[in-house]
């Protein structure tokens, strides 16, 4: 059972979780501010599964359906299904497994998150085929990013309002960004075989302005997040603070020496990875230090 955990561990990319679990938790902070249900252990415990499974079942499709591509790319070759550590069959039954277990707890949390548990599982997993016809698939991956806040907000009993849409929209433009800047690493292969991406479709130069432009409309929207739900000085600090992360990551991916090319590939992998971790993390922390201070 150990051995199974830790090889699906691997496939789903636990780690990741850092980059959507802080603004879904930032959401249940943000939906006390508003009429909303008793926020239980039990009801915690429910968000946090809907969390878990829901990205569990479109992480374990993702390598399912890309074991082909991956196995051709040198950069994604040692992922566990493209590498034959977990065979496709096992890849599979987790997606389906994770998806029903999803579904099953979203139930529990009221009538819309019940209704919306399919058409959003839908959206996580039709993102696995997106980059094979549209060099958009990185907004489609940051849709389903922004869903986790919104279904937070939702499963908190909350309505929707001006102010979650705004949060959703700033994760969408983040999570854009931040995707755009990593698949300059695969600009080449991408061509070569056929997939589409922003990188692959404008170039290393718009690809990068691109992702800045996304990353303002990811502050702006935050700003609009705070003055919608009547947020405090904190709040806003933390959206200056994810502001600085922002621009210290576009500046790790430009190389310091001009002659060497646009992007220093080296330092990708830290933009990544490190920056967005401290805009996802300091965001929650002081959302939730702005929410005990009122």
């Amino acid at each position: 059972m150990i051995a199974l955990i830790r090889r699906w561990g691997e496939l789903v990319t636990f780690s990741h979780t850092i980059f959507m679990m802080p603004f879904a938790a930032a959401a249940v902070v943000l939906a006390l501010s508003v009429p909303h249900e008793a926020l239980t252990p039990l009801r915690v415990l429910a968000i946090i599964g809907c969390m878990v499974t829901a990205r569990s079942s479109a992480m374990a499709f993702n390598r399912w359906a890309d074991r082909d591509v991956d196995a051709k790319n040198p950069r994604t070759k040692a992922r566990p299904v493209a590498a034959g550590r977990i065979g496709a069959g096992e890849a599979l039954a987790l997606t389906i497994l994770s998806g029903v277990a999803f579904c099953a707890i979203a139930a529990t949390l009221g009538r819309w998150t019940t209704l919306l548990a399919p058409p959003v599982l839908a959206v996580l997993l039709g993102y696995s085929y997106a980059k094979r016809f549209t060099w958009a698939a990185h907004a489609w991956l940051g849709l389903a990013l922004a869903l986790a806040p919104g279904g937070a907000w939702l499963a908190m009993g909350a309505s929707p309002g001006v102010g979650i849409v705004l949060l959703m929209v700033a994760v969408l433009a983040w999570l854009f960004g931040f995707d755009v800047l990593y698949a300059l690493q695969d600009e080449h292969f991408d061509r070569k075989e056929g997939l589409h991406s922003v990188p692959a479709r404008f170039g290393t130069k718009r690809a990068m302005l691109m992702a800045a432009a996304a990353h303002v409309v990811t502050v702006a929207s935050l700003v609009g997040t705070g003055v919608a739900l009547h947020r405090g000085a904190v709040f806003f600090g933390g959206v200056a603070i994810v502001a600085v992360v922002l621009v210290i990551e576009h500046r790790l991916v430009r190389p310091k020496d001009a002659s060497a090319g646009p992007v220093d590939f080296s330092r990708i992998g830290k933009a990544f990875f490190d920056c967005n971790a401290y805009v996802s993390l300091g965001f929650f922390v002081t959302t939730a230090i702005d929410a005990a201070l009122r």
